[in-house]
């Protein structure tokens, strides 16, 4: 990724690690949107340091309408503009200029989306997916009888805890309390929050980890086992889209929309707590969401879903 050697931008981005705890993602994704204000701006050829004080609201407009234009999902545009108004703050701050150009820019409107969830029986089809698939596969080495006990482990945590997948990807074995139940995600902004894990997740997490020294093994690796909590063909961690992969390939072996994402088991988890009568605080507690208006798209969703049950069953609906 392209970085800016401005030194305005590498003292916000020394602001973002330090203050303000950003993780790596979050800064990769400002360093971004910076560089394409700069070359819708001044251009791909300007080089730094840049004349901020010298982006007016004309620019900033500029910025807006030209991700409009793309037709780029209005998320994605409110972030961007975001990033930007929080830059230019910044920079008020510190007087390096007088004004926030963006400041009072309305962000687009992010229309009426409700996550993708999946009914209790597409969740229960997808979680017996990796041993039925392997049911019908001849195993012809270690990994191979790995592959299936890794991966329902997998499916089983994300779901059984709600964690993202970037959480489950940079989990460490310290943070896991299989006699207690209980994972410590470290979530956004390095925030640390407890989740409970669910008999079938302990299960099935406990026999991944029974099998992942021997398979470490087989693969003639040096070292700690245990620094890797899921390993894949190289002895090696899995990857947040490995396990994307991974996880679109059980789906299509279950008849789900190729669509589906990790993501859908979090959204899952919190309406499945949400219609089995868990209050909206405690599964705000357990996603690890800063704000309860997050949160509260799942009771949009449970909304959703009685409104179907009331004009299937209604006469008069």
């Amino acid at each position: 990724m392209k970085t800016i050697a401005d030194p305005c931008v590498e003292h916000f981005m020394r602001y973002l690690q330090g203050e303000k705890n950003a993780s790596g993602h979050t800064v990769s994704n400002y360093l971004i949107d910076l560089n394409q204000f700069v070359e819708l701006t001044w251009g791909k050829d300007a080089s730094p340091p840049y004349n901020w004080k010298e982006a007016d609201r004309l620019a900033a407009r500029k910025f807006l309408v030209f991700f409009q234009k793309l037709e780029m999902a209005p998320a994605t545009t409110g972030r961007k503009l975001s990033a930007l108004r929080s830059f230019y703050k910044f920079m008020v701050r510190e007087e390096y200029v007088p004004l926030n150009p963006f400041s009072g820019l309305h962000l687009p409107k992010k229309g009426s989306y409700l996550p993708a969830v999946l009914s209790m029986n597409e969740v229960n089809q997808l979680l017996a997916a990796p041993q039925a698939m392997a049911a019908g596969t001849a195993k012809k080495t270690l990994f191979d009888e790995y592959v299936p006990v890794r991966d329902t482990a997998i499916l089983e945590v994300l779901y059984s805890t709600g964690m993202r997948i970037g959480e489950l990807v940079t989990m460490s074995e310290a943070r896991i309390d299989i006699l207690s139940g209980i994972i410590s995600v470290l979530g956004k902004g390095k925030k640390e929050r407890l989740c409970p894990l669910g008999r079938p997740a302990e299960r099935a997490l406990q026999n991944a980890l029974s099998m992942r020294s021997e398979v470490w093994n087989s693969f003639g690796m040096t070292g700690d086992s245990k620094k890797v909590i899921f390993l894949n063909k190289h002895g090696g961690p899995l990857t947040a889209r490995s396990i994307e992969r991974m996880l679109k390939k059980y789906a299509a072996y279950c008849g789900l929309k190729p669509t589906i994402s990790p993501h859908a088991l979090r959204h899952s988890f919190a309406t499945h707590l949400l219609d089995n009568g868990a209050d909206l605080r405690s599964v705000q507690e357990l996603l690890g969401h800063a704000s309860l208006s997050t949160t509260q798209i799942y009771t949009h969703v449970s909304v959703e879903k009685l409104k179907r049950v009331y004009e299937e069953a209604h006469p008069r609906a």
